[in-house]
This record gives structure tokens, C-alpha cells and sequence, in this order.
């Protein structure tokens, strides 16, 4: 009997903690508390802050259908720099990573991804007196010339795997190193198609060339903290859904395919 009373009192505490909300998972808090997503709005046209002080972008769009279909409270934007952002999530600062971020075996081991949503790859913005003379990765890669990209970015990791020669600078800012091609103190900003893309419209001035092609493929995907298979799934199952219906669609259309929002930017 008195093992049979301890089984009991046992089950009953387990019980009363399966139902607290520290036991509750990830997606029941965000139903309750909301979802908090962190990024950094510096990356366009994935994140961006416009006129108003307002973040905008493919990310915070998808931020929107997601806390909607995942039944959140509500939607927080929480603006993190980029050398923190892992740290961040890990340290329950926020639920998830939005953030055009890129799938890496080193992130891996921090963080769980989810499927990719985008495959993107490096580019180069290049001073306009090199057109012609460099018409790829490959023709940077020697000791007179100088590239750039964001610290702590695959732009980095790329210019220094694929064009170890030239001499290497690191930004900040991803507006920092495209202003430094712009003034003509390096050569070539290695960086994400999509944010060379707008760069050049936005702030090139005449005085860029953009090669295109990018030499590298790079999955993009959402970060969660790990060991919670239940919020991975669901963000997933959030992912097929919108493709399946051309919200995606739409939204790659609205950020990737025009430039309409730049007004709002600039």
C-alpha cells in the first residue's frame, strides 16, 4: 500500500508539472505569450528598417503568416546585431531566428534548422573600371586586389575560401563594405545575391558593377533552439503550406522580383 500511495503521489506531481507551463513546450508558450523573432534589419530585402522606424521584409512578412498559422498571441520583431543573434535564441531571447540566415555544419551544432525556404548564393559588386578586366571570382583571385564582405557572414567564409590571394577586409555593416567598393577603396564586396542585387540599385551611384552569377549555393533556413522536435515540425509544416498555396510565391515576388519598396527605404 505505502509504495502503491508513493506511485500515486509521484504520478500526481508529474502530473501538476506536465501542466505548468515550463513543461508545456515551445508552441503552447507562443500561443499563449506570442512569437518573438529575432533578426537584424540590416539585410535587405530580407529585413529592413523603413522611413517610419518600422522593420520590413521577406522575413518579417513570413513572421506575420507564421505567428498566424502557429496561433500566437501576437508578433514581436526583437532587432538583435548579427554577432549575437545565436546567442540570443539560445538564451531565450526570442523563439525563433528569422533572419535570412544560412544552413552551416558550425551553426548545426548550435541551433536546429528548419527545411531551407530559399537557396541563395555569393555575388560580387564590383568598382566599375574593373569591368571587363574581372569577369569572376576567380579573376580576384590575386595579391593586388581587395575584397570585403560582412564579419562573421558565409560572404567572409566565401571570399576567404574561394579567393584566399586577394587582401581581405571585413565590415561591420553590409552598407559599409558596398560604400568602400562605391569610394574605391577595395575592389569587390563578396555578399548575398539578393542584398548585392538592391545594393547596386540603391547605392552603386553608377559606380558598380554587379556580377550576378553567384559562386557558391547556400540554403537558407529558420534557427530554433534545439531539442524540440515538436515547434521544428510545425515550422515546417508552416513552410510546406505556404508553398503549396503561393503565399511564398507572392512574397518572393513582392521583395525579390521588384524594388517598389525601396521608396519606403530610402
Amino acid at each position: 500500500m505505502k509504495n502503491r500511495l508513493v506511485a500515486l503521489a509521484a504520478l500526481a506531481v508529474f502530473s501538476s508539472l506536465s501542466l505548468s507551463p515550463a513543461w508545456a513546450g515551445k508552441l503552447e508558450q507562443i500561443k499563449k505569450d506570442g512569437l518573438r523573432v529575432c533578426l537584424e534589419p540590416a539585410y535587405m530585402p530580407f529585413e529592413i528598417t523603413d522611413k517610419r522606424g518600422a522593420i520590413i521584409g521577406f522575413d518579417p512578412d513570413l513572421a506575420e503568416l507564421m505567428a498566424k498559422d502557429l496561433g500566437a498571441a501576437k508578433l514581436e520583431l526583437v532587432s538583435t546585431a548579427w554577432d549575437g543573434i545565436i546567442p540570443a535564441l539560445i538564451t531565450n531571447k526570442c523563439d525563433i531566428i528569422m533572419s535570412g540566415m544560412t544552413i552551416t555544419d558550425e551553426r548545426k551544432q548550435k541551433v536546429d534548422f528548419s527545411d531551407p525556404y530559399m537557396l541563395i548564393g555569393q555575388t560580387i559588386l564590383l568598382r566599375k573600371d574593373l569591368a571587363g578586366k574581372v569577369k569572376s571570382y576567380k579573376d580576384l583571385n590575386k595579391p593586388e586586389y581587395k575584397v570585403a564582405s560582412k564579419l562573421g557572414t558565409t560572404g567572409e567564409i566565401a571570399a576567404k575560401k574561394h579567393i584566399p590571394k586577394a587582401k581581405y577586409f571585413s565590415y561591420e555593416t553590409e552598407a559599409e563594405g558596398v560604400m568602400e567598393v562605391v569610394n574605391g577603396k577595395v575592389d569587390a564586396f563578396i555578399y548575398d545575391s539578393p542584398y548585392n542585387l538592391v545594393a547596386n540599385i540603391q547605392r552603386g551611384e553608377g559606380k558598380l558593377v554587379f556580377l550576378d552569377k553567384p559562386f557558391t549555393d547556400e540554403p537558407i533556413g529558420w534557427a530554433i533552439a534545439q531539442g524540440d522536435p515538436a515547434f521544428l515540425k510545425a515550422i515546417n509544416g508552416f513552410l510546406v503550406k505556404i508553398k503549396k498555396d503561393g503565399s511564398h510565391e507572392k512574397l518572393q515576388q513582392k521583395w525579390f522580383k521588384n524594388t517598389d519598396w525601396l521608396k519606403d527605404v530610402q
